[in-house]
């Protein structure tokens, strides 16, 4: 492999923990794996999954996606950087499923999601067609209990399921606008205040759908019948969406998943909702290119082809949970090759948060990720791809890439990370990587960086309807916002907020919003840069929760 600067291969204390906690394999008693023979040992079991490539090139190949992964241009799933040599190698990630409204369909629902859970697999339940609560079962003569019992019975699977022995597991449920219980599902995470300090002093403490996100999907016939006063649910669709702007607001969920124009009927989602399908038992299949390491159009075009490619592989490398898996990934192909890193390429080359037109070369060979996929697999006698890109959340692996996750901006200059270790959750002050090199290198002040706090709800949720025309999957994306009762985010501020996003929703697959302080015991809260350098280095046992703004979701992590 070519030589590598040595300042490519320096990772900060963060990124050294979360690389040895989750993804360095041990090859022999007391060692652990370097970053460049982790990237080694993807590459090579990946692209060595796929028959007939010619010996010179299949090397070629392997040094080169090994190289691009080492210096953190490509950033496999984090599936891929577990998973990737073991004997059960499930390298691809969520599971993407429709629960039958039948006593053997919620039977095969719980199976399966505990299969893709203990393979270490997130999943995505979408329970439309699941009746009502009440509803009449006329074989015998009972009452149906509706769709939330089976989504409190999946999370409660999820619960007990800790994915590598420390990870929890990722879910997510979602339910069609117009159901007859989407009321109270709008609701369904209301906890009581005897629960929230339950909670809050023990993270733990299990409460209704504690371990799911959740969605209202929305139709083309919601925009029609929001908008159309003659429609026979007009009333409910302006009902169900501003009861849902007013609990995003306050509490975080449920977000929105659209499903439109040519999307109407990709109703199912993974757990943190950017891949999306049709088909029952559909998996997605991650990795993202390192915008903040990309210097040219020409390192843009090589990283494209090779982390195709290496998904591409993925789909013939990967073991699956259970058969039908197979069945509709070979149908499908589906990629999710992603970004993040954005707002770091943007600060670093003088730009504000936003759409920009240098920006805009890169992510037109971005796109050509398709004629990629298509190429490699009739080179390799492969169904075609149906869709290659979908922008993760990118939390785990954007701390090991150390820089700005997906296509969020800089969360905060420092912050406190808490995490589970074994069964201790520890914490630890950080100081965000990007951050760093900007007033280090660049003598810029802390203070006067653009962070998730100082970027308006508007032009994040611009920003996104804007990149989503480069994506055919979706875009994870949270809004950061102040706590519910404070001057810029209350009561009065509802219509505001629900006006401005309704605008710009028909362009978006999804969106969500997390208010400061909304969940006890999440990972990551907000502290002055002085308090981080302080305190960088050390970790610390955590006698009671801290407040969060960020939910800070598990997929491509």
């Amino acid at each position: 492999m070519r030589s590598i600067d040595p300042k490519l291969l320096t990772f900060g204390s963060l990124a050294t923990s979360v690389i040895n906690q989750k993804y360095a394999q041990y090859p022999e008693k007391g060692d652990k794996q370097t970053w460049p023979e982790i990237a080694k040992r993807v590459a090579t079991n990946v692209l060595n999954a796929v028959p007939g490539i010619e010996p010179s090139y299949r090397k070629q190949l392997i040094e080169e996606l090994t190289y691009r992964i080492t210096i953190r241009q490509i950033i496999p799933g984090g599936r891929y950087l577990y998973a990737a040599g073991r004997p059960y190698h499930q390298v691809q990630n969520c599971l993407l499923m429709r629960p039958e409204d039948s006593r053997e369909g919620w039977a095969q629902t719980m199976q399966d999601s505990t299969m893709a859970l203990m393979s270490g697999a997130g999943i995505g339940n979408e329970y439309s067609l699941i009746r009502e609560r009440g509803a009449l079962i006329k074989k015998t003569g009972g009452e149906a209990t509706g769709p939330l019992a089976l989504m409190q019975m999946v999370n409660e699977s999820g619960r007990f399921i800790m994915q590598g022995g420390s990870r929890r597991s990722a879910i997510w449920a979602g339910l069609g606008w117009d159901h007859p219980d989407i009321m109270e599902f709008i609701h369904v995470k209301d906890w009581t205040p005897e629960v929230r300090a339950l909670k809050a002093k023990d993270f733990n403490f299990p409460a209704t759908l504690d371990g799911t996100n959740v969605s209202v999907r929305l139709d083309d016939n919601f925009f029609l019948a929001y908008h159309d006063k003659s429609h026979p649910k007009h009333e409910l669709a302006q009902k169900v969406y501003w009861e849902t702007i007013k609990q995003m607001l306050k509490t975080g969920e449920p977000g929105f998943s659209i499903d439109t124009g040519e999307n109407a009927g990709e109703t199912l989602r993974n757990a943190c909702t950017e891949v999306t399908s049709y088909d029952d038992s559909d998996i997605c299949n991650l990795g993202s290119i390192n915008m903040a390491r990309i210097d040219s159009l020409q390192d843009m075009r090589q990283c494209v082809f090779l982390a195709t490619m290496m998904l591409v592989a993925g789909t013939l490398y990967s073991d699956i949970p259970y058969a039908k898996v197979d069945l509709i990934r070979t149908k499908n192909r589906r990629l999710g090759l992603g970004l993040m890193g954005i707002h770091e390429w943007l600060i670093t080359h003088g730009k504000p948060y936003g759409p920009d037109s240098d920006l805009q070369e890169y992510l037109k060979i971005y796109e050509e990720s398709t004629s990629y996929a298509h190429a490699i697999e009739d080179d390799w006698g492969l169904s075609h791809s149906v869709k290659t890109r979908a922008i993760a959340p990118t939390g785990t692996i954007g701390i090991v890439a150390e820089t700005t996750t997906g296509c969020e901006p800089l969360f905060c200059v420092a912050f406190k990370r808490r995490y589970l270790n074994g069964r201790t959750w520890n914490y630890q002050y950080v100081i965000e990587t990007a951050a760093k090199r900007l007033v280090e290198e660049n003598g810029i002040n802390p203070d006067s960086i653009e962070d998730a706090y100082s970027i308006s709800p508007e032009r994040r949720v611009a920003f996104q309807a804007w990149l989503q025309q480069y994506v055919d999957h979706g875009i994870s994306s949270t809004i950061n916002l102040p706590a519910w009762g404070s001057e810029a985010n209350n009561e009065d501020k509802v219509k505001e907020f629900g006006t401005m996003l309704l605008t710009y929703l028909p362009k978006l697959r999804g969106i969500t919003c997390y208010p400061d302080g909304a969940r006890s015991g999440q990972p990551l809260t907000a502290v002055s840069y002085k308090t981080a350098m302080k305190h960088t280095g050390q970790i610390f046992v955590e006698s009671q929760d801290i407040c969060d703004i960020s939910r800070g979701g598990s997929c491509g992590s």
